[in-house]
């Protein structure tokens, strides 16, 4: 069950099995370790972090919708140093990695904040978030195109000795020239995709419900879209990706594996089963036996056979 999502990296970041948790949904895991074997998890993703302390987006900032979610939380965090001072005591005891996840409004706070992590114990990765439809300055515009999303790259790859993950916007036109750009520019992974822009309208009060009036759609709505991406992806990059976008059951986590997701994170269904991804990677482990599967890389871009 084990894989590698940083080969490119000095020292690599082996995951004890695909199984991640998709920042924002599952906290710093503290908050799910009394409740959950988080030890079994190939990695967590914490919450995303700005260089100084967020208040988030007005309420309400959650809306249900059709087989969805619509989230407009806005970064609500506590800042970069908290979470070193804080958090990363806690997770240095731990064995399941801690991968966090930043967000900054400028090409310099992605670089300070990955300077800010260097050297700390207990974190083992670093997630650059350019696809936030929910920040006013910063986010999403930094995925939106390639020499951007190239130059917030290059410089947290210049600024950290960890391995980095970049993770990608859906709401572009051609995702698979902001992934060349990006692993070009030495990013060690991708992960995609972040949550499609949306919104829902009260049509009683006649207003936009989310206050911020736009949020992110995730859930299990998103999955096809996510599995398309993460397939026309891998054809264009020789690089670890992890899936993610609707993953509910083990056989959403087998599709987003077989389009060349070399882990996949769960994310939304975590509001519906604290369990969800523990439920996800005993799935998958017994797909592998009644399948005869010896190591998960085996069906890694299985689906690409048939082209």
């Amino acid at each position: 069950m084990a894989v590698q999502i940083a080969p490119g990296h000095r020292n690599g970041l082996m995951l004890r099995n695909p199984v991640m948790t998709a920042s924002g949904t599952f906290g710093y895991g503290i908050e799910y370790a009394p409740i959950v074997d988080i030890q079994r998890l190939g990695a967590i993703v914490c919450k995303g972090t700005t260089l100084e302390p967020r208040e988030g987006n007005p309420q309400p900032r959650l809306a249900e919708t059709t087989a969805g979610l619509l989230n407009s939380v806005g970064l609500q965090n506590i800042g970069v140093e908290a979470v070193i001072k804080e958090k990363s005591p806690i997770w240095a005891e731990w064995e399941v990695p801690v991968i966090v996840n930043i967000a900054g409004e400028s090409v310099e706070e992605y670089a300070l904040l990955a300077t800010h992590l260097e050297g700390v114990a207990g974190v083992s990765g670093i997630e650059v978030n350019i696809s936030c439809p929910n920040m006013s300055a910063g986010g999403m515009e930094f995925g939106s195109t390639p020499q951007m999303a190239a130059r917030v790259t290059a410089a947290v790859c210049a600024a950290t000795s960890l391995p980095v993950i970049v993770k990608l916007t859906p709401n572009v036109g051609n995702i698979t020239e902001i992934a060349s750009a990006v692993a070009e520019a030495g990013v060690h992974a991708l992960s995609l995709i972040n949550t499609l822009e949306g919104m829902v309208i009260d049509i009683k009060r006649r207003i936009p419900i989310l206050g911020s009036i736009t949020g992110g759609l995730s859930g299990p709505a998103i999955k096809p879209i996510a599995v398309a991406m993460v397939y026309k992806v891998a054809k264009v990059v020789n690089i670890p990706i992890i899936g993610c976008g609707g993953i509910v059951t083990a056989s959403d986590a087998l599709e987003f594996i077989m389009a060349g997701a070399t882990a996949i994170q769960v994310g939304t269904a975590h509001f519906l089963n604290p369990n969800a991804a523990l439920d996800i990677l005993n799935g998958i482990e017994q797909f592998m036996e009644h399948e005869g599967v010896h190591d998960i890389t085996e069906i890694v871009g299985a689906a690409h056979r048939c082209d």
